[in-house]
């Protein structure tokens, strides 16, 4: 898989010749500062309304609820970053007459394909953890809280978006650019809704909506990763405090179970298989 290494290399050269990470980079660091300000307003209100009764309990909520907004916010950075790597990884490529010299010699189309896939995932993955455990790092820093798994929430957003940028990858091999991008978009808007419906049904105690959302979220496991995650900020939470942490509206917090991550890996996998039988059967 040499060859896959080297379009991955290539894939992350030219998004630093086009100064992607550059943009990336700045707009992520507005996120933060726009964090850090409202992570220190949140936990000084806090410690102010709680008073010194219970101030460990008004803590934890305002932490895990702060960060879990954060977490969301993390997830669509990653899923915009994603998009923008791949929507255009093979139809756009090769309208551009960028694919043909590459899949004859000395590469084939599943080189291809699996060194995009690599940069996407790899580049969005290290993305996500970073802003991720800088987010945390603010967040203790301003109300001395931290999550009660450290690393499982982080490893759900990265997660989360390796599945977002198979997603895309697929797409660019049916889809022209734009409407790639905009598939991909509406199918990440409709596992924000699968979140909300299980928000609104465990809220109505219908259990029709809840197994309709817990399916949808499986469906689009990137959601359910997510939801994954978020559990990990609260997992030894009980009582009033684990009522109070059940995030939204983007989705809550929820238990997904061992086989959540080796579907998601098989999930994958039959998202490349499909990428592959497409772009076999494409003209270029």
């Amino acid at each position: 898989m040499s060859g896959a290494r080297i379009v991955a290399g290539y894939a992350v050269r030219e998004c630093l010749r086009r100064r992607v990470f550059v943009v990336v980079l700045i707009l992520t660091a507005a996120f933060l500062g726009l964090y850090a300000w409202g992570a220190w307003a949140v936990f000084g209100s806090v410690t102010d309304f709680a008073g010194a009764s219970n101030p460990v309990e008004a803590e934890v909520i305002a932490g895990s609820t702060i960060f879990g907004l954060a977490m969301f916010a993390i997830l669509f950075l990653g899923a915009v970053l994603a998009v923008f790597l791949t929507l255009g990884a093979v139809r756009g490529d090769a309208e551009r007459g960028l694919l043909q010299p590459l899949v004859v010699r000395p590469l084939g189309r599943t080189q291809m394909l699996v060194g995009r896939f690599m940069a996407a995932a790899g580049v969005c993955a290290a993305y996500v953890l970073g802003v991720y455990a800088l987010a945390m790092l603010i967040t203790a820093a301003a109300g001395g809280w931290w999550p009660d798994r450290l690393l499982a929430p982080g490893l759900g957003l990265a997660g989360g978006v390796v599945v977002i940028a198979a997603l895309a990858l697929l797409g660019s091999v049916y889809l022209s650019s734009t409407a790639n991008g905009i598939a991909v978009f509406m199918v990440f808007g409709a596992g924000l809704v699968a979140g909300l419906l299980g928000e609104i049904g465990e809220a109505l105690s219908s259990e029709g909506l809840e197994n309709a959302a817990s399916v949808a979220a499986w469906l689009l496991p990137f959601e359910a990763l997510y939801q994954s995650g978020l559990a990990g900020l609260t997992a030894d939470a009980g009582g009033l405090t684990d009522f109070a942490v059940q995030l939204g509206p983007f989705g809550g917090a929820e238990h997904s179970g061992p086989l959540l991550w080796p579907w998601a890996v098989v999930y994958v996998l039959l998202l490349g298989l499909a990428a592959r039988a497409g772009f076999a059967r494409r003209d270029l």
